[in-house]
């Protein structure tokens, strides 16, 4: 299905199912949350799948259907209630909620081999280009020489995380991510390819971990804003900043404002990402 084929859509139509064997690469990363020994001593059965991996097989039904349209301008919301383990077999459903004037929406859900359901979302076309953010809409600040510990104090409301930048290029840390989450998609690959919104995402974990030391923490969701397409050769610098600072069943939780953009002129993404950066003893 091309995106020209998302006029043809209808409420209450679902997209081809997409299936994809989890994996977690994130075994030796510094989030200890990722490998089975400490993730078991939190009350779960093994290492967490990241929740970026999830949020990208999300996507890929919506993509594959809705194409570079989607990319350049659409949106999705995607939260992760159950966590998936290496292995498991991942299961991703979206179904068509309303088709308007306004847009296409549609809900989202990964699920597990048992059933269970793992990420829930949703995902809209808007009809036309929504107002993209200014360059300057979440403030940029230094990465900290020596990063403070994670608390209610380093990251607390209004709080600017260190910004960081990098060069989209195809080799490197996208060639190994899309190998990561296993997306063969044309849309991202070769010399037109774009930017995967996965990829993107993983940058507003980046904010966190490069701004303060973390023990074992969970990426719980993501609202993603699509302004532009990212393409290889772009100069993308990612800025973010703390909106909020909650606890919850023990559970300390931060909530970031990133933005993403291209060549200092063009916003690119913006996330509204939300992570526990202090995981209670036990969470099972």
């Amino acid at each position: 299905m091309t995106a020209q084929a998302g006029s043809k859509l209808r409420a209450g139509d679902r997209l081809p199912a997409y299936t994809v064997r989890a994996h977690n690469a994130a075994t030796h990363s510094d989030n200890k949350i990722h490998e089975d020994t400490v993730a078991r001593q939190y009350g779960f059965r093994g290492g967490l799948v990241p929740g970026v991996t999830v949020h990208a097989y999300m996507t890929r039904p919506i993509a594959e259907a809705l194409g570079l349209e989607w990319i350049e301008r659409g949106t999705m919301s995607a939260r992760f209630v159950k966590p998936l383990y290496e292995g498991d077999q991942c299961g991703v459903e979206a179904k068509v909620t309303a088709v308007s004037a306004a847009g296409i929406d549609f809900d989202v859900s990964a699920v597990n081999q048992d059933g269970e359901i793992c990420g829930v979302g949703t995902a809209s076309l808007p009809a036309a280009a929504r107002q993209a953010p200014a360059v300057d809409a979440v403030p940029q600040a230094p990465i900290p020489e020596a990063r403070p510990p994670a608390s209610e104090s380093s990251l607390a409301a209004g709080t600017v995380l260190g910004t960081l930048a990098f060069d989209f290029v195809p080799e490197g840390a996208y060639a190994a991510f899309l190998e990561e989450v296993a997306d063969d998609l044309a849309l991202y690959r070769g010399e037109h390819a774009v930017a995967h919104p996965g990829f993107l995402v993983r940058w507003g974990n980046a904010a966190l971990v490069q701004s303060v030391v973390l023990g074992p923490w969970i990426h719980v969701s993501s609202d993603v804003e699509h302004f532009s397409l990212a393409r290889f050769g772009d100069h993308i610098v990612s800025s973010a900043m703390v909106t909020d600072l909650f606890e919850r069943k023990g559970h300390k939780f931060v909530d970031l404002d990133v933005l993403m953009v291209a060549n200092g002129t063009r916003p690119v993404m913006r996330i509204q990402h939300r992570a526990i950066y202090e995981v209670r003893t036990s969470a099972g």
